[in-house]
């Protein structure tokens, strides 16, 4: 059965290259911002998020922070993928409940094997 995965990203060009990069090996969904992805979670219960961190509306830090606090929605796996790549700012990506993180611009590699690490 194929797996799930949600992409949050507010800037479209990004959506868009993570999902033709993934679409052929995983259903994609898609959400513009954390109160859109929170819906979508709840609706859908992707098998993995992908989660842009700096967004309007909500961003992903109180999106990931409202997911890990959800008893029904926590396991899911949350990998911050974002341009917040200075000194710290993994540290705070997990403490916020990001299981994993992936500075931009995206390493496709790096990315599929993040991936398969918590999708098999």
């Amino acid at each position: 059965m194929r797996k799930t995965i949600l992409v949050v990203d507010d800037t479209e060009f990004n959506r868009d290259l993570v999902v033709q990069l993934l679409e052929d090996d995983y259903d994609i969904i898609t959400a513009e911002n954390g109160a859109e992805a929170l819906d979508k979670t709840q609706e859908q219960k992707p098998d993995l998020i992908l989660m842009d961190l700096g967004m309007p509306v909500m961003d992903g830090w109180e999106a990931t922070r409202q997911l890990k606090a959800n008893d029904k929605l926590r396991h899911i796996p949350v990998i911050a993928v974002t341009s917040h790549a200075m000194v710290g700012d993994e540290i705070e990506a997990r403490k916020a409940g990001c299981d994993d993180y992936l500075p931009k611009p995206i390493d496709e590699d790096l990315l599929i094997k993040k991936i398969k690490k918590y999708l098999g």
